[in-house]
């Protein structure tokens, strides 16, 4: 999965946490697990955390003996295999 649309106008390194975060949305993802599935130092990485943030396009759980970061739910697009758009309905209509 991705961020929605409206969100890809952000910063590339916040794309690229938001993106991260949405193969995982359910569980989340610790600052460890996340500074290796994005290539940014933990500079970067933190300040594109501290913006997500501000925004509240992210939050911190941290519930389970460790803290995870989970996207807002309103972030996270659908995945691309359950697209249910004309297009795709006409996809499989379609003899072709």
């Amino acid at each position: 999965m991705q961020a929605k649309p409206e969100y890809r106008d952000r910063d590339d390194d916040e794309v690229a946490v938001l993106d991260a975060l949405a193969d995982r949305a359910d569980e989340g993802m610790t600052v460890f697990e996340l500074r290796s599935h994005v290539d940014l130092d933990i500079d970067d990485l933190e300040d594109a955390l501290a913006e997500l943030k501000a925004d509240g396009l992210i939050s911190a759980d941290d519930g389970d003996e460790r803290t995870v970061v989970v996207p807002d739910e309103n972030v996270i697009g659908p995945d691309q295999h359950e697209e249910n758009s004309t297009l795709s309905w006409l996809r499989d209509r379609l003899p072709f």
